[in-house]
């Protein structure tokens, strides 16, 4: 067994007999626990015990079978998810942390370029604990990102870290709004031509993640919660006002369907029709 794995193991939160065990069920595959402590080097009783430790962590999974449990080790992608959320934890604390020492916690900044760059930013986002603000274009992340709705729209909603946001109401708004129950998301869709932008904002945890698609890909990550909570609260502000022009333009569609038509006479009466009697007398004509 590879002492380099047992140590990056032990480094991401694993004891050296739970690192020991994952390599070994990893390695021998779906097998129950006699193999897999015969693998770790490790006696029968202890090795199980780590076992049911780890499942507890979502490293281990297992079922029965003619009253045999079967261990199998999750992806090493699971690992990752689980540092990343004590890395981002930590990061949330922060400036409490630095409070007590008595720091003034600045913001910080981080700087991304091009598509992987961009990537990177929205993988940040998936480590949020809190749901995702969003305001957004959504045909500019797609043209430049064929497969977002793959490699991270899916994955967000598998997580469950709820998103609402805030694009154009057009033909690419639209498409993106049908799908908001599959994606676990609600969108409100803004007018283009009056309300337009080009760029992507995200709010979550204490980050606002800025991200620019025209011209060159660039974008960055500001920590503060300072600067978030009041993103948030302009969000909000916004949010409101995306119902109540929804609103409103129901009412006003609403309205022009029922207002009378001009130019358009009864034949018969001479009065100007509503849509609504322009269309009874045209059916009873059937």
């Amino acid at each position: 067994m590879e002492k380099e794995l047992i140590q990056i193991l032990i480094s991401l939160g694993l004891t050296d007999k739970e690192s020991k065990v994952y390599l070994a069920a990893t390695e021998a595959g779906t097998s129950p626990v006699s193999q897999i402590a015969q693998k770790a080097g490790i006696n029968r009783v202890t090795t199980y015990d780590i076992l049911e430790k780890l499942k507890q962590r979502g490293l281990i999974s297992h079922f029965t079978k003619k009253q045999i449990k079967y261990f199998t080790a999750t992806k090493a992608e699971t690992l990752l998810e689980e540092f990343e959320k004590r890395t981002n934890s930590l990061r949330v604390a922060l400036p409490k942390l630095k409070k007590l020492t008595g720091e003034t916690a600045h913001p910080r900044v981080r700087y991304f370029e091009g598509l992987e760059g961009i990537k990177a930013i929205y993988a940040d986002t998936l480590t949020s604990k809190t749901e995702i603000l969003n305001y957004s274009n959504s045909e500019e992340i797609r043209k430049n990102w064929p497969k977002y709705d793959t490699e991270y729209v899916e994955k967000r909603a598998k997580k469950k870290i709820l998103l609402k946001g805030i694009c154009q109401n057009d033909e690419h708004g639209k498409k993106v709004h049908e799908l908001d129950q599959k994606y676990f998301r609600e969108m409100r869709l803004l007018d283009p031509t009056q309300f337009n932008f080009t760029n992507e904002i995200n709010i979550y945890d204490d980050k606002v993640a800025i991200i620019s698609f025209k011209d060159e890909l660039i974008g960055m990550i500001i920590e503060s919660a300072e600067i978030a909570n009041s993103q948030r609260a302009i969000f909000d502000m916004c949010w409101k006002f995306a119902k109540i022009l929804g609103d409103m333009e129901a009412r006003d569609i609403k309205h022009k369907l029922l207002e009378p038509i001009k130019n358009t006479k009864n034949p018969t009466t001479e009065k100007e029709e509503t849509v609504e009697e322009i269309y009874r007398r045209n059916l009873s004509l059937f």
